[in-house]
């Protein structure tokens, strides 16, 4: 089969097309002929060996699958690598069935991103109707679904930030009620007079640096920040336990392989209500591109250069 094939760490010049051997589905596991991959920002740190989990060498990257299995059931699955290549093996465990009504791209979307929202609103922030919810980077994949999932559960204010004014346009589009430039120099002010001059109950947070210290400093009394990422690779600022008492603000982490640790099938519930809004019209899976095998290269750099807005897709058949 023909496949990406990572032999040493980088950047995406790391990402070969190669001929692999098919792969061997073992107990427990599903062999999934693959209509398409997702592509990940986290694909990026797993090429450089920079994500949460350490890579090994040679590596396949790519975590997510929708295809059909040996039994002819269509699943959306999590690979953890693998996925960038014509069959995958996924745990059994980890594959879910698609609806018919459910295509490729909104199965891909839903899996990671739409799943991270989900979880990020559901359990991390424990959104309330009516609180305010800032949402950064929200013409990303992510960005896109938490959007309209906290307008969807009854947020009262969504304020999205993005880094261009077409980004910004987007997130308007899919709900937002205000868009703010994600180069504000000072996030704080920013946030507060798009929430009408009050501080914010929530923020989603995935850039880092300088954008989680004021996103921090925004928060409103009770208000809890949830970061779920590092795109910009800076550190924000150390945080003291004691500071966070000035507004009884919390911090939350969080991290969608750790779902799989709680009782109970979380992802299950998760997509059966992502899929069902997305059936009713009430959310969509933004379509980022779609690349063929021998593009991935540009794909990535497309991902680390912030190009790219929703759900981006590889098609292994070219």
């Amino acid at each position: 089969m023909r496949a990406i094939q990572i032999t040493e760490f980088g950047g995406p010049e790391v990402l070969n097309v190669t001929d692999l051997p098919d792969p061997v589905a073992g107990d427990g596991q599903l062999l999934v002929e693959v209509s398409r991959a997702g592509i990940n920002y986290a694909d990026t740190h797993q090429a450089e060996n920079s994500y949460l989990s350490p890579s090994t060498l040679p590596m396949v990257p790519g975590g997510e699958v929708v295809g059909r299995a040996a039994d002819g059931r269509r699943v959306v699955a999590l690979v953890g690598t693998g996925g960038y290549a014509e069959k995958a093996v996924a745990p059994a465990t980890l594959a879910w069935d698609v609806p018919d009504a459910i295509d490729d791209l909104t199965a891909l979307g839903m899996i990671v991103q739409g799943a991270t929202a989900w979880i990020l609103l559901r359990r991390s922030v424990h959104m309330e109707p009516g609180e305010s919810v800032v949402v950064h980077a929200a013409a990303g994949g992510v960005g896109t679904l938490a959007v309209q999932l906290a307008k969807a559960w009854g947020a009262g204010r969504v304020i999205a930030t993005a880094s261009t004014k077409e980004k910004r346009d987007l997130a308007l589009e899919l709900g937002a009620d205000v868009a703010v430039d994600a180069a504000e120099p000072d996030m704080k002010a920013a946030l507060i007079e798009a929430n009408g001059g009050k501080r914010v109950d929530i923020v989603l947070e995935m850039t880092g640096g300088t954008v989680t210290d004021d996103s921090l400093k925004a928060l409103a009394p009770y208000g809890r920040l949830a970061f779920y990422g590092m795109a910009s690779r800076q550190q924000p600022q150390p945080v003291k336990p004691a500071n966070l008492m000035a507004h009884s603000t919390t911090i939350a982490g969080m991290w969608l392989a750790h779902i799989f640790q709680l009782p109970g099938d979380l992802m299950r519930r998760a997509l059966d209500d992502l899929f069902a809004l997305a059936a009713d019209g009430r959310m969509r899976v933004i379509a980022g591109g779609e690349y063929g095998l021998s593009e991935v290269r540009q794909a990535h750099e497309d991902l680390r250069a912030r190009r790219t807005s929703g759900k981006l897709l590889l098609d292994p058949s070219r």
